[in-house]
């Protein structure tokens, strides 16, 4: 479908939903039998939370913004950049925390029930999948909601740091707010950073660090191996809300293509992958995957 089917508010079968003219009714019917023949495995991207509040680098919600992530060698590599990533992050991390999975979410969790979906790869570091009832998603990217020591490995939960922090950091949060970007951590001034005081590991005293793979650190092989054997066992590798921008993702794409599995791509705006996509919908997510739902239980 090259750029996509651009759907909009209409009809279909009389529910309510996202298709508008005929070359996106034929893309959604379409999408509509490959998803019932089962088999699918999910890749989803930021564009699937960006309807829970949370920002995205690349799509409508992150085209105003100019912050750049942190890259992991300047995490390890200096003392004031760990800083800086706490402080922001210790604020950002109240909206994470409160964000609550949305429709494209459930759609997904519920499509797993009915056994169509046969595995999840997520780029999110949310959680908001599994919030929403999904089981057995592999997260690409980790997961903010867990902390891990650098020197010993150890893994504790978000929420203990986030109270350590609170203890150490009395009234320093008291009234401050800031832009949310999409890595969770908010944008601060600079002497508000300067007065943050961070904590190390309870148990050994080595770098926290959040459980999540920065720019410039590679995902570990073990997970990426499990993730290309579930696109190359997938009836349907259906893309989510991500460009494709980053090969971390566009990769199993590239698998799903080279194993003659077939692609499905739901995102507003283009992806790299779409010239290898079937079926190519440029259309909001709840909507959509909510009006999926629909026609399969018809």
């Amino acid at each position: 479908m090259g750029a996509g089917a651009r759907l909009g508010v209409g009809h279909y079968g009389g529910v309510t939903q996202v298709v508008q003219n005929g070359s996106a009714l034929r893309s959604f019917d379409r999408l509509v039998e490959l998803v019932g023949d089962g088999g699918v495995v999910i890749l989803s991207g930021a564009g699937l939370s960006t309807e829970s509040g949370i920002p995205d680098y690349r799509g409508e919600t992150g085209r105003t913004r100019k912050a750049e992530p942190m890259t992991y060698q300047t995490f390890v590599g200096s003392a004031a950049a760990r800083r800086r990533y706490w402080a922001r992050s210790h604020v950002g991390w109240r909206h994470i925390a409160h964000a609550t999975s949305n429709a494209g979410h459930r759609a997904v969790a519920a499509l797993q029930a009915r056994g169509l979906v046969t595995g999840i790869i997520t780029q999110n570091v949310d959680g908001l999948h599994q919030a929403a009832g999904a089981s057995q998603v592999v997260e690409l990217h980790g997961s903010l909601h867990r902390v891990r020591c650098l020197a010993c490995g150890e893994r504790t939960p978000r929420e203990r740091l986030h109270q350590r922090l609170s203890t150490a950091n009395p009234g320093w949060d008291d009234g401050v707010t800031g832009t949310i970007n999409p890595d969770g951590d908010a944008v601060l001034a600079a002497d508000r950073i300067d007065s943050f005081t961070i904590v190390d590991c309870a148990a050994c005293g080595g770098v926290l660090k959040p459980d999540v793979i920065f720019f410039g650190e590679n995902v570990p092989r073990p997970r990426v191996a499990d993730c290309f054997e579930l696109t190359e066992s997938a009836g349907l590798l259906l893309v989510l809300g991500s460009s494709l921008t980053v090969m971390s993702g566009y990769r199993f794409v590239r698998r799903a293509v080279e194993h003659a599995v077939p692609v499905a791509i739901i995102n507003q705006g283009p992806t790299r992958g779409d010239a290898d996509a079937r079926v190519r919908l440029d259309a909001p997510l709840g909507p959509t995957l909510t009006t999926l739902l629909d026609a399969l239980a018809r």
